[in-house]
C-alpha cells in the first residue's frame, strides 16, 4: 500500500477516525461492563462511582482502521502493530484484573524491543542543546527501549482523572500534524501516525471528558503512550523532527510529573510503582478546582508548552526558550506551594 498524505486529506483521515472511535466507545463501554471491567473508587480516585474502562479499545480499533485506509505498509509499520497488540492485550488483561507493575514493565519492554529490533528503529545519535551524542551498539538499543517504556509509563501516569490523558495526546498529535503543516512535510509516516491517532483519541475525548463515561483504562492510556513514543522516535530518525526536543517539549507536563512521583516516592522510601494521590492534576483539586476547570488548566499549560516546540521549529529560538523558561518557573513555583514533593500539612 502507498498512500502519501496531503493537505487535502489531512482532514479525511482525522474525520474517519474520528467518528470510528466516537461510534465506537459505547460498544466498548457496554461490552465492559458486560464483562465486569470496571474501576472501582477508593481512597485514592477521584470519582465516586464504578466507571467501564476498556476505552483504548475504541481508539485501538480506529487506529487499525486508519492504518488499513491511509497508512504505508512496511517493516517499520509492522512492529509498530505487534508492539501494539502486545500493549493492548496487556492492558485488557489489566484492565479485567489487575496484574503486578513487573509484569506490565516486562511486557511494555517486549513491545518496545520489537520495534527497536525488528523494526530497526533506534536512537544512534542524538543532538540536544548544542551536544551530539552517538549510542554504539548495543546502547543504542538499550536507549530506544528505555525511551518507548519512559514514554508509555509517563502517559499512563497521568490517566489520573477524566479527560486527562486523552486529552494532552490529542494536543500532541495535533502539534505534530501542525509543525508538518509548517515544514510542508506531509510523506513521513509519523505525521500519517498523528493524524490517525488524533481522530482516535478526540472521538474517545467526546465520551471522555468530565464526567466521563468510560475510561481508557490501561488498554488505553499504554497504548496511547506507546504510539506518542514511537511517533517521537519515526519523526526523529525521518527528520521530520530534527531535535528530540521538540516531542520532549510538548510531553513536558507528563513528563515533569512522572520525574517528581519517583522523586517523591524514593523521598518517602516507597516503592516508585506505588500509586498515590499527589500528582499535579491531585494539587489542583486540593486547590478545589472541579475535574473540568483542572483538566483545562492543564489543557492550557500543555498548549503553551506545543507553542514553545512549534515557535522551536519555526527558527525563533528565543521566543521558544523565553516561553519555556516562564513555564518551568511557574511548575516550580507551583512545585514548591504544593504536596507534589513534601506534604505540608505534616506536622
Amino acid at each position: 500500500m502507498d498512500f502519501t498524505v496531503n493537505d487535502h486529506n489531512i482532514f479525511a483521515i482525522v474525520f474517519v477516525t474520528f467518528m470510528a472511535s466516537a461510534l465506537l466507545v459505547p460498544i466498548v463501554r457496554k461490552t465492559a461492563i458486560h464483562i465486569g471491567a470496571l474501576d472501582i473508587p477508593n481512597k485514592r480516585k477521584v470519582h465516586h462511582h464504578p466507571i467501564p474502562r476498556l476505552g483504548g479499545l475504541a481508539v485501538f480499533f480506529s487506529f487499525l482502521l486508519g492504518y488499513m485506509l491511509y497508512a504505508r505498509s512496511s517493516i517499520q509499520m509492522l512492529s509498530i502493530l505487534i508492539g501494539g497488540f502486545i500493549i493492548i492485550v496487556m492492558g485488557i488483561v489489566d484492565d479485567i484484573k489487575p496484574i503486578r507493575a513487573r509484569y506490565k514493565f516486562l511486557m511494555q519492554i517486549v513491545a518496545a524491543a520489537v520495534v527497536a529490533i525488528y523494526g530497526g528503529m533506534l536512537f544512534n545519535d542524538i543532538s540536544m542543546f548544542g551536544i551530539d551524542l552517538t549510542f554504539p551498539y548495543p546502547l543504542n538499543y538499550v536507549i530506544t527501549i528505555i525511551f518507548i517504556v519512559a514514554i508509555t509509563n509517563a502517559i499512563n501516569l497521568i490517566d489520573g482523572i477524566d479527560g486527562l490523558s486523552s486529552g494532552i495526546a490529542s494536543i500532541y498529535f495535533l502539534t505534530i500534524a501542525i509543525i508538518a503543516v509548517i515544514l510542508n512535510k506531509f510523506n513521513g509516516l509519523d505525521i500519517t501516525l498523528s493524524l490517525i491517532m488524533l481522530g482516535a483519541t478526540l472521538g474517545f475525548l467526546l465520551h471522555n471528558f468530565p464526567p466521563a463515561s468510560i475510561f481508557l483504562g490501561d488498554t488505553g492510556s499504554n497504548f496511547i503512550g506507546f504510539m506518542i513514543s514511537v511517533i517521537a522516535l519515526v519523526g526523529f530518525k525521518t527528520a521530520t523532527i530534527s531535535s528530540l526536543i521538540v516531542p520532549l517539549v510538548i510531553l513536558a507536563i507528563p513528563i515533569t510529573d512522572t520525574l517528581l512521583a519517583i522523586f517523591r516516592r524514593l523521598l518517602k522510601g516507597e516503592n516508585i510503582a506505588q500509586a498515590d494521590k499527589e500528582h499535579l492534576h491531585h494539587q489542583l483539586l486540593n486547590m478545589k478546582f472541579s475535574t473540568r476547570k483542572t483538566v483545562l488548566i492543564i489543557y492550557m499549560i500543555d498548549i503553551l508548552f506545543a507553542l514553545v516546540s512549534i515557535f522551536y521549529v519555526l527558527g525563533d529560538g528565543k521566543i521558544a526558550l523565553c516561553i519555556y523558561l516562564f513555564l518551568m518557573v511557574c511548575l516550580l513555583f507551583l512545585v514548591l506551594k504544593t504536596n507534589i514533593l513534601f506534604d505540608h500539612n505534616k506536622k
